[in-house]
């Protein structure tokens, strides 16, 4: 059985191997409350960990992209809430997670404008869709180095539209970035599988 002190600690304490952010101490609590199954905390602060260094190359490379860094990162951590609710989409496939996720976030008290992350993470095509979604969907897609060609366009066009370079220069950039990114997969793989999909519910 999981308790709050272990969802905790998968959100919250150190990790060298792989290294990784602790999630942001409120979201920890929110899973602690609902008795998040471990998988799924060790999913996010996955996820989470890989958002902060796409923010950071963001940063670095094209300043003058305007992108709320906050939401992001909480967006990053609290994309896959919704499996608190169904759980079966944790090792399966299913998108019911995805508005259960907002819908839960906005009972808990969570603005819209940070909750929406959690349904709009598998929808970067959507219309309305911003940087700051298509920066959590591809963070939650090359944490395990996957590669999805039409999500990477729309954040190429984003980072040209901001810089003024061309898109195929601002491709090779985000390629090369990416590549750096996916080498680690492997380990936050090892990581996430380290944990069980089991959970005890909320306390």
């Amino acid at each position: 059985m999981t308790s709050t002190p272990d969802v905790l600690s998968i959100a919250l304490d150190e990790t060298s191997d792989p290294p990784l952010r602790p999630l942001p101490a409120d979201v920890a609590g929110l899973l602690a409350d609902l008795g998040a199954p471990p998988r799924l905390v060790a999913h996010l602060r996955a996820v989470h960990d890989v958002a902060a260094r796409i923010l950071e190359w963001v940063g670095q490379h094209r300043p003058h992209l305007r992108v709320d860094g906050d939401a992001v990162r909480y967006g990053a951590a609290t994309h896959d809430i919704g499996k608190v609710l169904h759980p079966g989409e944790l090792s399966g496939p299913g998108a019911h997670h995805e508005e259960a996720g907002r819908e839960l976030l906005l009972a808990h008290g969570v603005a819209p404008e940070r909750a929406r992350f959690a349904a709009t993470h598998a929808s970067w095509q959507a219309p309305g869709v911003e940087t700051e979604d298509l920066l959590v969907s591809l963070a939650d897609k090359v944490w395990k180095n996957k590669r999805v060609a039409d999500l990477e366009d729309l954040v190429v066009a984003e980072l040209s539209r901001a810089g003024g370079r061309p898109a195929w220069e601002e491709f090779l950039a985000l390629d090369e970035f990416l590549t750096a990114v996916g080498e680690g997969a492997d380990g936050r793989l090892a990581w996430q599988a380290a944990h069980p999909v089991g959970g005890a519910g909320p306390l």
